[in-house]
């Protein structure tokens, strides 16, 4: 019989299928059924310093919401505003999660200032959680912002969470650095438990009959899991801290991929989406067979074997770009069916 153990952020886990990141953990139904079905551990969904910020607000206004009186006001009733207490409401419904279910239950943040990725990292360890996702990812707007200026401000916002909490700490990335791997060596040194390739991000549309942006969601698909395998296999053995790949990760297939090229674990979202909770207890089984078929034991004995530093050809991880290097026109025509 197969054992899918492995370890992440310096956990044993039962397996390496994380639930990552999504709206369905919030309900603590769902998140029993997502440990009913076999998940090694949950990613609970992010707190984001906008909705921080608006509590912020909130405490404001309810402060001086009576300073403005006097006898010539028209109306007795503060400026409601639009306000939410949705951090301390999120921090419960984290301390909730983490004990309806035996799992690992990780925490994820993402803020923009020093002082708030610390604060409510130490608001996050308090509610009992397993660790931290720091959910880093920028969008630059402006091109004087200057090569290196993000990489260092992430790094000085990982060494001052992980001064601050004693629970594990991983980033999730997005693979939009001038050297990703390099980005991630610094990491690790600066304390890094984990690192998760690769964020997904939202990226806007337009409407070209209504002439406005709109926000399409689309759940990721198989071609999305190239990269972080890729990128997998390049840190494997070159890292100490954890790999786990994310993005396009849809069934025991795609898992199997993500460890031979070298990831420790792997996160899940829109598979469940797509197949129901359930479809996690498919995808661990269908590993199992995988692995009784090829005689492998333990998830080690075949982690990495498809890696940069185990391959016996370096072509897959040297040619990133023309395709036509290794498929003729006809080859590729053939595959879209373009010609007979």
């Amino acid at each position: 019989m197969a054992n899918l153990t492995t370890r992440y952020m310096g956990l044993e886990l039962k397996n390496p299928v994380i639930v990552g990141a999504n709206n369905m953990v919030t309900d603590i139904d769902k998140l029993q059924r997502i440990e009913k079905a076999g998940a090694a551990a949950i990613v609970f969904k992010s707190l984001f310093e906008e909705q921080i910020q608006l509590e912020n607000l909130e405490q404001s206004e309810l402060k001086t919401e009576y300073e403005d009186r006097n006898a010539e006001m028209i109306t007795l009733f503060p400026n409601a505003g639009s306000v939410s207490g949705y951090p301390a409401e999120h921090l419960l419904k984290l301390k909730r999660a983490k004990e309806s279910v035996s799992i690992p239950v990780f925490a994820s943040l993402n803020a923009i200032n020093n002082d708030v990725w610390i604060e409510y990292a130490k608001k996050i360890e308090e509610t009992g959680v397993d660790g931290i996702e720091l959910n880093f990812y920028t969008a630059p707007e402006k091109a004087e912002t200057g090569y290196g200026d993000i990489e260092k401000k992430q790094i000085k916002t990982l060494k001052g969470v992980k001064s601050a909490v004693k629970i594990p700490v991983s980033v999730k990335l997005s693979p939009f650095y001038t050297n990703t791997l390099q980005f991630v060596s610094d990491l690790a040194n600066a304390g890094a438990d984990a690192v998760v390739l690769f964020n997904r991000l939202f990226q806007p549309d337009i409407d070209i009959d209504a002439e406005k942006h709109h926000f399409p969601y689309n759940l990721s698909n198989r071609e999305d899991n190239r990269l972080p395998m890729r990128f997998a296999g390049l840190l494997y053995g070159n890292t100490g801290a954890s790999i786990c790949t994310n993005t396009g990760i849809l069934s025991g297939h795609d898992v199997i991929k993500m460890i031979l090229a070298g990831s420790d674990s792997v996160q899940i979202v829109s598979t469940l989406y797509l197949n129901q909770i359930e479809v996690i207890g498919s995808i661990l089984s269908d590993i199992e067979k995988w692995m009784d078929s090829k005689g492998y034991s333990t998830i080690d004995s075949f982690k990495g074997k498809l890696s940069k530093n185990n391959s016996e050809s370096n072509l897959p991880y040297h040619k990133a770009q023309y395709v036509d290097f290794m498929m003729t026109t006809s080859e590729i025509l053939k595959k879209y069916r373009v010609i007979n």
